[in-house]
């Protein structure tokens, strides 16, 4: 059996992909009546849980299983695992950020919070939408244990979900957290009218940012131009699917943006302008980013910050 923590769209589609492939599935959710009783998610129109998940909110009925994933917003995981006594021989942290506390990745905050289990991580470039409806999506499996990650990858690849092993953690969790703040810069071209090719310019010099923070942190230059770093950010910078992208289209047109959306990329965003200075590193889109979420700066000029950067080699 396999356990998912979170029945939001990601953990719900997590929990339906691996259902379809056969194998029994425990979704835990807080408020899952509805679910439970209609087997339809609200977050993912059309999507019927088939015969082989679960939905409980009791974290107890998740004892046994092989693995659970973790499926929860970033910043509420610490909290979540210090409240929740998870008896599993492996937990795969499945979302992407940095948390502000202790400025470190998803499987560093469940590493510390159970010391006692096998940690992994689970992440790359994926839509929930995508996932659920049974479209292939390949992912980075992180984990520093080979013969647990070995186990991990076939017990969570189906036909149409194809994992990566990698044990480069580090660069897992920084990839797939970096992109986020990139894709709202993104979003924020598009939105204000800068067009497509001033987007390629934006993910390109953002990925040099990424890559920069990531090697200073300790992280493997080849993990960034991975699925976790690279394909990440092409899909997130990309499509309106993405929260991130879409929070900073609306940052770019000046509309508003609904706050009851969770959008890892601010609190990421936030982290790494900390983590950059503390490092020494000249960071400038995402500093631009923490400041324009933040309402420290509005957007001409934070476009001409950009823009009026001094002319230097590549």
């Amino acid at each position: 059996m396999i356990g998912v923590i979170g029945a939001g769209s990601f953990g719900t589609a997590l929990a339906v992909a691996l259902g379809h492939d056969g194998r029994e599935v425990k979704l835990w959710g807080r408020n899952i009546t509805e679910l439970a009783a209609s087997r339809i998610s609200k977050q993912l129109p059309g999507v019927i849980l088939p015969k082989t998940v679960s939905v409980t909110a009791k974290s107890a009925e998740l004892e046994g299983a092989e693995a659970i994933l973790l499926a929860i917003p970033m910043q509420a995981l610490a909290e979540f695992l210090k409240n929740t006594n998870l008896r599993t021989r492996a937990l795969v942290a499945c979302c992407k950020g940095i948390d502000l506390v202790t400025l470190t990745g998803p499987a560093a905050v469940v590493r510390r919070t159970c010391p006692e289990a096998t940690v992994a991580l689970l992440t790359g470039p994926s839509f929930a939408a995508d996932i659920a409806k049974g479209l292939p999506t390949a992912l980075t499996l992180a984990c520093t244990d080979d013969a647990a990650s070995e186990h991990l990858q076939r017990l969570l690849s189906t036909p149409v979900l194809r994992l990566y092993r990698t044990d480069d953690v580090t660069g897992a969790e920084l990839g797939g957290a970096l992109k986020n703040v990139i894709a709202i810069a993104a979003g924020v071209v598009i939105g204000a009218g800068l067009g497509d090719s001033a987007r390629a310019a934006l993910m390109t010099r953002g990925y040099a940012e990424m890559v920069r923070l990531a090697l200073t942190l300790g992280a493997q230059a080849k993990t960034l131009a991975g699925l976790s770093g690279f394909g990440d950010l092409v899909l997130t910078c990309g499509s309106e699917q993405s929260r991130n992208f879409r929070l900073g289209h609306a940052l770019g047109t000046g509309m508003t943006f609904d706050p009851a959306i969770t959008v890892e990329g601010v609190a990421t965003a936030r982290a790494v302008t900390q983590l950059a200075s503390e490092q020494g590193l000249d960071l400038p889109i995402t500093t631009m980013v923490a400041a324009l979420v933040d309402g420290k700066i509005d957007l001409s000029s934070a476009i001409r910050s950009l823009l009026t950067r001094p002319l230097k080699a590549e």
